[in-house]
C-alpha cells in the first residue's frame, strides 16, 4: 500500500475543499399561479409548464374528493329525511 511522500497541510486541504459549499436554491414564479417552483420544473401547485399544463394537479384531485364526499353526504341526508 502507497503512504503519501509528505504530509499535506491544513491550508491546501480548505482551498481544496472550498468550492464544496451547497450553493443558495434560486426560484422562480410560475407565471400561472404566481407561486414559486424550481426554475425549468413544472410547476407542483398548477401543473403547468411553459404556460401549458402538463399535469393534473394534486389540488384538483383534493379537490374532487371534496366534492364526491359532499354529493355523498347530500345523498345520506335525503335517504334519512
Amino acid at each position: 500500500m502507497s503512504v503519501p511522500a509528505k504530509k499535506r497541510p491544513a491550508g491546501e486541504k480548505r482551498r481544496r475543499a472550498a468550492h464544496f459549499a451547497l450553493k443558495r436554491v434560486k426560484y422562480a414564479t410560475c407565471p400561472k399561479c404566481k407561486k414559486s417552483k424550481m426554475p425549468h420544473a413544472v410547476c407542483p401547485f398548477c401543473g403547468s409548464y411553459k404556460g401549458k399544463e402538463v399535469l393534473k394537479s394534486h389540488l384538483d384531485k383534493k379537490e374532487l374528493k371534496k366534492a364526491q364526499k359532499q354529493k355523498v353526504r347530500a345523498a345520506e341526508k335525503q335517504q334519512g329525511r
